[in-house]
Parts: structure tokens; C-alpha cells; sequence
């Protein structure tokens, strides 16, 4: 059996999670907590970023980071569900795909400097800066919401929106009915998402 090293409130394991549900092998993959602020957690070992996610393959493999999994997990499943068989067509889908870690990765600095930075020690032009990866993001999304089969695009666009729903409070919403339309038809489609979701703590 694989083995996810993740955390519940990390989208990008969140992500593994939903494409594991969506090929339908769930039940090959354990997922067990990691600390990734423990220095005596083995996910430093298995990963010498000590991030999360990480996949152990049944030989012992370490697979890192969540792209890598995704693909490698749709690669494996063979019917290029996630990312199509096409060269062209899976160049933009891995672009589309891209533009939502973007997005997470933007929120995420955005949280980590609020909570490991005292708030006079804030940088409020690094943190616009990355309120505005997000706000653009958001609003090519709204122009256009993915569209088609469930792939690695809808996949990390609903961890970034879920994420926002997380750490901001869904403030999001107000502005991108059309993303919020499609994350509520997601949802209803994917039982996976509402499995995997936490609440704010």
C-alpha cells in the first residue's frame, strides 16, 4: 500500500487526496499525519525539504511534490484521466494547473507571514503582492471556470478555493459568483471534497 504523508489542513495534500477519490484508488493509499515542524518526524528523511506532501511508493519510494504525485498517480491509473494524452492539450491543462498552485502558494505566504511574523513586523507590500496573484488568478478562473471531465485543473482549483473558504473566510465569493457557483456544483459531485474538508481552527 502507498503511504501520503500530509497534514488535514494542507490543501496540496488535499489535492492527492481528491485525485486518488477520482481514479478510484483511495483504498491504495494510507494517509498518515506528518509534522513538518517536528525535527524528529521522518519527514525529513523522506523528503529532505521536509514538505507535504509526500507519497511512499510499496518499495519505499519518496514522490514529492504534489504535481509530481498527481501526474505520477495518473500515469499509473492509464486511462489519462487527469492530464491528457495529448501533447498540446496536456501542456495547458498542466499551465491551468500551475495558475492554481499559484494561487495556493500566494494565500500561503499570505498566512504564513500573519502567523509567524508579529503584526508590527508585517510587510504590507508583500503581502498585496500576493494578494494580487490571487485576485488575478481568481479572475481568470472567473472568466472562464474549468469546463469538461473532472481533471487535474478542476482538481487544484477547488483545494485553492477550499483553502480561501479556510484561512480567509470565503471572502472570495462575493466577487466570483461564477467560482463560487462552480465550487458549490463540485462539491455536490466530488463527495471527496466535502470528506476532506476542515474547518477553520
Amino acid at each position: 500500500m502507498m503511504i501520503l504523508r500530509s497534514a488535514p489542513p494542507s490543501p496540496f495534500g488535499r489535492k492527492i487526496r481528491l485525485a486518488a477519490a477520482l481514479l478510484g484508488i483511495e483504498g491504495e493509499i494510507e494517509v498518515t499525519a506528518a509534522d513538518t515542524n517536528d525535527p524528529h518526524d521522518s519527514i525529513r528523511a523522506e523528503n529532505p525539504l521536509g514538505k507535504i506532501p509526500t507519497l511512499l511508493l510499496e518499495d519505499g519510494t519518496a514522490l514529492f511534490d504534489s504535481r509530481v504525485i498527481v501526474d505520477f498517480l495518473d500515469a499509473r491509473d492509464g486511462r489519462h484521466r487527469l492530464f491528457p494524452a495529448d501533447p498540446v492539450a496536456r501542456a495547458k491543462v498542466q499551465m491551468q494547473a500551475a495558475l492554481c498552485d499559484g494561487i495556493l502558494d500566494a494565500a500561503l505566504l499570505q498566512v504564513y507571514e500573519r502567523r509567524f511574523r508579529d503584526p508590527d513586523r508585517h510587510e504590507p507590500k508583500w503581502l498585496a503582492h500576493q494578494a494580487g496573484k490571487v485576485a488575478r488568478g481568481l479572475a481568470s478562473f472567473e472568466a472562464e471556470p474549468p469546463k469538461g471531465p473532472r481533471d487535474a485543473v478542476h482538481i487544484g482549483l477547488a483545494c485553492a478555493l477550499g483553502y480561501l473558504d479556510l484561512r480567509f473566510g470565503g471572502a472570495w465569493r462575493a466577487d466570483h459568483p461564477a467560482l463560487s457557483a462552480w465550487l458549490d456544483g463540485f462539491a455536490a459531485e466530488v463527495p471527496a471534497f466535502a470528506a476532506t474538508r476542515v474547518d477553520p481552527s
